[in-house]
């Protein structure tokens, strides 16, 4: 019997969080699925996650539930105007958020995730570099405001994330007679991140509710994918946990390709069918592991 590997990201549906052997966010599962003792890799989240998992764990059958299940950071970035940007920027260095396709990886010097994206682009600004970011404008925006540089930025966003509003927020806020807090991912738009008591990756948003400690009678909004809340609820059913809205009185906002992964789907994955990761080359495979390779070395120096 082939050994089975079901990874999923926080965003899918708790229960298909539930059929996962490793639920995390794409740095937990990138590391997962390197070290995977696997035979088949059933990843329920999105194709460049798959892709990911195929590119450090080539001899394993990686298999996508869904073929529709992209990313619009993907969808919006046509990788042979990729490529002649980065050669408008010979000095500089070009780091890529991993919500990018293999073959946009492969034209990246360093991959970074949500969780190590200030880390690795202050050491490259530390040793003296220039550095060109894409593909999440949002992202690099905030970078940019954040840390005073000047990244020229790629212009794509997630669609899910971009339509966080600060016009929404402050109604919601205004409605609220307790204290309140934000939490937000950035690839948000800097208008909210600006407002947001914390920024981080999906898992620092999770770690910060577990660790919350002020009000316990205090309304906390999340401005990212829904699915991340069954995660903070299960961690603190005692908190006031709810999404940032996106409109006023709308607090719905799910990414429709995570969602993609249902039940029946991720079950025909397990079974062998589904979409698998097998039109990439070696050749590509091997220009696009070198940056992810990079960036994982760096978080086990760093984050270790």
């Amino acid at each position: 019997m082939p050994r089975v590997v079901t990874l999923a990201h926080y965003y899918t549906q708790p229960e298909i969080q539930q059929m996962a052997d490793k639920v995390g966010d794409s740095l937990e599962l990138s590391l997962f699925a390197r070290d995977a003792d696997a035979d088949i890799i059933v990843f329920a989240g999105v194709r460049f996650m798959a892709e990911t998992a195929k590119i450090l764990n080539p001899n394993a059958t990686v298999i996508l539930p869904d073929a529709g299940s992209t990313c619009s950071l993907v969808t919006q970035t046509d990788v042979t105007a990729l490529k002649q940007w980065r050669e408008a920027h010979p000095d500089h260095v070009h780091v890529s958020y991993i919500n990018s396709s293999a073959e946009h990886k492969a034209l990246s010097d360093w991959i970074v995730t949500s969780r190590n994206v200030d880390d690795i682009i202050a050491h490259l600004y530390a040793e003296g570099k220039q550095v060109i970011f894409s593909p999440d404008r949002n992202m690099g925006a905030y970078l940019n405001f954040q840390h005073g540089y000047d990244m020229p930025l790629w212009s794509a966003v997630c669609e899910v994330h971009d339509k966080f509003n600060q016009a929404a927020l402050d109604e919601a806020f205004a409605a609220v007679k307790t204290a309140k807090y934000l939490i937000a991912h950035p690839e948000s738009p800097l208008p909210v991140l600006q407002q947001a008591d914390y920024v981080g990756s999906t898992s620092g948003m999770l770690n910060w509710i577990k660790t919350f400690d002020k009000e316990p009678d205090a309304a906390i909004f999340v401005a990212t994918e829904d699915g991340i809340l069954y995660n903070m609820r299960q961690a603190r059913p005692d908190l006031n946990i709810e999404q940032a809205p996106i409109y006023a009185g709308c607090q719905c906002n799910s990414c429709p390709y995570m969602k993609m992964n249902t039940i029946e789907a991720v079950k025909r994955a397990q079974a062998g069918q589904g979409t698998v990761i097998d039109y990439l080359s070696p050749a590509d495979m091997d220009a696009a592991r070198a940056p992810i390779e990079r960036m994982l070395e760096f978080s086990k120096r760093y984050y270790a």
